[in-house]
C-alpha cells in the first residue's frame, strides 16, 4: 500500500512539474507577444494557459484520491496538502501570464509597451521566465538549496518593477495615460508571477521539512 502511495505521489509531482513548465512557456510566449505586438503569439499563450487549467483538474483529482483512498499520515499528509497548495500557485501563474497576453491582444496592432521602456519590460519577462524555469527544476529535483535560492532571485524582479514604476511616474514621461495604465498592470502581473514562483520553492521546502 505504501509503495503504491509513493508511486502515485511521484506521478502527482510529475504533473506539477508539467504545469510549471507550461507556465514558463506561457510567460515566454506572452512576453514575446507583448514585445512584438504579435496577435498569434498572444493567442498561443492564452491556449497554453487553458492547457494548464486541464492539468489543474488532473492534479486536484489525483490529490483527492490520495487523501481518500491512501489515508496518508504525518509527513505523507503534509506532502499531499502542499501539492494541493502548489496547484493553486501554478494556476495563478498561468492566469497572470494570460493577463499579459491579453494586454498585447487588446492593443494589437499597436504596441502596448512604448519603445522607451520596452527593454525594461523585456528584462522583467526574462526574469519571470528564469524563475519559472528554476521553479520547474526544483519540482523535479526537490533540491532544498535550489528551492531556497528562488527567494533571492525575486529581488531582481522587485528591482525591475520599481524601475518601471519610476519611469511611469517621472516628469518626462510622454507615453500617455493608456500606456501608463497598461504598464502599471503589466508590472504587477510580472511581480506577482515571480512571487508565486517563490512560493513553489517555499512549499517544496515545507514538503520536505515541515518548515
Amino acid at each position: 500500500m505504501r509503495t503504491r502511495f509513493h508511486e502515485d505521489l511521484d506521478q502527482l509531482a510529475d504533473r506539477l512539474q508539467a504545469m510549471c513548465l507550461r507556465d514558463r512557456n506561457a510567460i515566454a510566449t506572452a512576453t514575446n507577444a507583448l514585445m512584438s505586438a504579435d496577435l498569434e503569439l498572444s493567442e498561443q499563450a492564452i491556449d497554453t494557459c487553458r492547457e494548464i487549467e486541464t492539468l489543474r483538474e488532473e492534479c486536484e483529482q489525483a490529490a483527492v484520491s490520495l487523501l481518500a483512498l491512501q489515508a496518508p499520515v504525518a509527513g505523507e499528509l503534509r506532502q499531499v496538502v502542499a501539492a494541493i497548495q502548489l496547484v493553486g500557485d501554478l494556476v495563478r501563474m498561468a492566469t497572470l501570464a494570460e493577463h499579459i497576453a491579453n494586454v498585447a491582444r487588446r492593443r494589437h496592432p499597436e504596441h502596448a509597451v512604448p519603445e522607451t521602456v520596452r527593454p525594461l519590460v523585456a528584462r522583467m519577462g526574462a526574469a519571470a521566465i528564469a524563475m519559472a524555469t528554476s521553479a520547474a527544476a526544483v519540482l523535479g529535483s526537490r533540491d532544498l538549496d535550489d528551492a531556497a535560492q528562488l527567494d533571492g532571485r525575486d529581488d531582481t524582479m522587485d528591482h525591475l518593477h520599481q524601475q518601471l514604476l519610476a519611469a511611469i511616474l517621472a516628469d518626462d514621461w510622454n507615453g500617455g495615460t493608456t500606456a501608463a495604465v497598461d504598464l502599471t498592470l503589466l508590472g504587477r502581473y510580472y511581480e506577482r508571477f515571480a512571487d508565486h514562483a517563490v512560493q513553489v520553492g517555499r512549499r517544496t521546502i515545507f514538503m520536505a521539512t515541515g518548515q
